[in-house]
């Protein structure tokens, strides 16, 4: 029974750097071979960086892609490893006139390469593209397509890159002999996903009767989070390795597999050194501590990736802005955190008292500037009342913080969760500015929860909780006139959120819910707010996608829509 020795490098490239995420690739092939390695396998799309939306379509980029993969060859090859069988994902184009699956010349394709001595050995094109801005213009299939086979040292080895494992009937289902299927991914984030994916992998190593090695990556990439988790599992199910979620690692584990049929391309590797590689299982993280590490990574990359040097948010004393605050001290450090308070004749002394509270416990910069003033001089001119001086005082602030991001360089955080945005909470160019929303996929209730799991993490830890108790425990409010309450425009939290996950998450309409036993007119008022919104969701920042249903980018409805159901 041959035994093969198997490094999954799950790692964080950044869409377009394509010399620096090949230069990441050539240094943990390095690390994997010092650890004895045969196979190596790195993501899918992984030289590029995922997902590369409409610039798959420029020809220089395709050609730039498929090029840093022969330099990655070459480079490996010059390291000393030419025996190393690499597999990594990039993007490439089809060449001919038509190729076998229907796709015309210059169509981009999302592939894996298999690289050996120096060179590209062989290539597998994937069948199954996801809908990411491109991709969807390409979805072709030609049942009874096989996966890439390989030869390593006796043993059939099969390649797959990520939905086509989860196409019954697809290209993976016809690799039954094999003894190793490897799949290259790169697998979003989303809450319980990781559950779905254990399962799946399961039942398709079961069907196969194979082993199956998972490789994801890790990062943000705009909205989107990769969570890592690559697994292997054995033939009956069994979890041989997992890696630790959101985290770079090598995974590097000996399979004994069975002697296959011949059908693969063959490659010479060297023999495993040192002792037996024997991989981690790493322990299941809590829902909480997953949606808190999404959203940190979410944060840092984007921030990161995009080269700000800080951040800035406005710091009311409530608990949205506690909670992002304290989500971008732990992402970025709080030395790189910059808050706000920005009074008005309506903040109440505990606004101001919980933002200070807010500032000593986590270490973030913290000025004050009252905008009075300078709501007094547009209602000068303006003469306002009523729900226009309202969105006036907001809109103060937004500009009061886009003024300190244009004179100081940070990037301006939108405070706003999901409930409030799904339902039109927010003032458009006031609340609503800035160039990243952290929590804008997290719902109101959920905001308390992650509030109150940060600090009960930082207790048993011996630290500091830091966000202030009475953030988490007062009645939500915008103070926007006196004595104002969020409950006193909405449905109580628990109720709304409720009802929009039935409506927002599983496009569940009023004679639905209204069966499920909610109040017809709360649904429908709900129902109302939602759709009405949908003009200022178009215009809110980007921010880290950890549901379903992600507003921005799997839920889009049309703004002039007369449909209520």
């Amino acid at each position: 029974m041959p035994s093969v020795r198997l490094a999954l490098i799950q790692a964080n490239p950044t869409v377009g750097d394509l010399a620096g995420n090949a230069e990441q690739a050539r240094a943990a092939v390095a690390r994997a071979a010092a650890a004895g390695a045969q196979i190596v396998a790195l993501p899918e799309m992984f030289i590029t960086g995922y997902p590369v939306e409409d610039l798959a379509l420029r020809p220089a980029f395709q050609a730039a892609s498929r090029a840093q993969v022969e330099e990655l060859a070459r480079a490996i090859a010059d390291d000393g490893y030419a025996d190393v069988v690499v597999v990594i994902g990039y993007l490439d184009r089809i060449d001919d006139a038509v190729d076998r699956l229907g796709r015309p010349r210059g169509a981009p394709v999302n592939s894996a390469a298999v690289l050996h001595g120096g060179s590209i050995v062989a290539r597998y094109v994937k069948h199954h593209l996801p809908n990411y801005g491109v991709f969807d213009e390409f979805r072709y299939f030609v049942p009874g397509d096989a996966p890439c086979l390989l030869d390593i040292g006796g043993a059939e080895v099969a390649i797959a890159i990520c939905e086509d494992l989860w196409q019954d009937g697809g290209p993976v289902t016809q690799a039954r002999g094999c003894g190793l299927l490897l799949v290259l991914n790169g697998s979003p984030y989303e809450r319980d996903k990781e559950d779905a994916r254990l399962a799946l992998c399961q039942r398709r190593a079961r069907e196969l009767g194979a082993t199956l090695a998972y490789v994801n990556m890790t990062g943000g990439q705009d909205e989107l989070v990769f969570d890592g988790d690559s697994l292997v599992v054995a033939p009956d199910g069994q979890v041989l390795a997992r890696a630790v979620s959101f985290r770079d690692e090598i995974v590097v584990i000996d399979l004994d597999l069975p002697v296959g049929a011949g059908r693969g391309t063959p490659l010479a590797t060297r023999a495993p050194t040192g002792s037996a590689a024997v991989a981690a299982i790493a322990a299941p993280m809590s829902d909480h501590a997953t949606v808190w590490a999404a959203l940190m990574t979410g944060l840092r990359d984007y921030v990161d990736k995009n080269r700000f040097a800080s951040v800035i948010l406005g710091v009311s004393g409530g608990i949205d802005s506690a909670l992002v605050a304290a989500l971008a001290c732990d992402a970025l450090g709080p030395d790189r955190v910059y808050g706000v308070a920005l009074p008005s004749v309506y903040s109440s002394e505990h606004s101001l008292s919980d933002a200070a509270d807010l500032a000593a416990r986590t270490g973030l910069h913290m000025r004050t500037v009252p905008i009075a003033p300078m709501v007094d001089a547009f209602d000068a001119s303006l003469h306002l009342s009523g729900l226009a001086e309202e969105n006036l005082q907001a809109r103060v602030r937004g500009t009061t913080l886009m003024a300190l991001s244009n004179a100081e360089g940070h990037l301006v955080l939108a405070t706003g969760n999901k409930t409030e945005i799904s339902v039109g909470y927010s003032t458009i160019y006031g609340d609503a500015v800035g160039g990243f929303a952290p929590i804008k996929d997290v719902p109101k209730t959920l905001v308390w929860e992650l509030a109150r799991w940060r600090n009960a993490e930082a207790e048993a830890a011996g630290a500091v909780p830091p966000i202030p108790p009475n953030s988490i425990a007062k009645p939500p409010s915008a103070e926007l006139r006196p004595g104002q309450l969020d409950q006193d425009s909405l449905p109580d939290y628990a109720l709304l959120d409720d009802i929009l996950d039935d409506y927002v998450e599983h496009d569940r309409g009023l004679a639905d819910l209204v069966a499920q036993g909610f109040d017809s007119e709360v649904v429908a008022r709900v129902i109302h707010l939602t759709d009405a919104a949908e003009y200022k969701r178009r215009q809110y920042p980007p921010g880290t996608k950890i549901s379903l249903r992600a507003f921005g980018r799997d839920r889009r409805q049309p703004i002039t829509n007369r449909w209520r159901a």
